[in-house]
């Protein structure tokens, strides 16, 4: 087993700044590799507290104010503006990034694209579901109607 910490969030693993004990294989081929997560040293405990600090600054604060961008982003649809070719596929796909430059712009309260997850790529015009993350206890569902630019 090796022990890593996380700099990034894994999902189903931790958050930045957590300390994990993973198989040798998964750490050496996929968590290390891709930058996700390094080894673990006592001389790095420094770094694990300087990740949670940057964390806490990103993390939206209480679970009521988290509860509260949730209903706001429920109550109506975000909507992304994409190149599209005439039978509607786009040239390219829409990114969480588009998502939320296109919440912000439509005056919903920021978050995290990392917090965005989208089942399957979204590579048409028309209407999806997206799940986004807004505290380990609070996550909303979000209506993106993706029309053509």
């Amino acid at each position: 087993m090796a022990k890593l910490i996380l700099t990034h969030e894994v999902t189903g693993l931790g958050e930045p700044g957590d300390v994990v004990d993973v198989k040798d294989g998964y750490a050496r081929n996929y968590l290390v590799p891709r930058g996700l997560a390094t080894a673990w040293s006592k001389g790095a405990e420094s770094q694990v507290a300087a990740i949670r600090k940057a964390r806490k600054a990103r993390e939206i604060a209480s679970l009521d104010d988290a509860k509260a961008i949730r209903d706001s982003l429920q109550s109506k649809p975000v909507v992304v503006s994409a190149k599209s070719g005439q039978s509607g596929r786009l040239f390219g796909a829409v990114t969480t990034a588009d998502i939320v430059d296109a919440a912000k712009a439509s005056g919903f309260p920021a978050f995290d694209k990392r917090k965005v997850e989208i089942g399957q790529p979204i590579k048409s015009t028309g209407t999806y579901t997206v799940s986004v993350r807004l505290h380990p206890e609070v996550s909303a569902t979000v209506t993106v109607t993706v029309v053509a630019a």
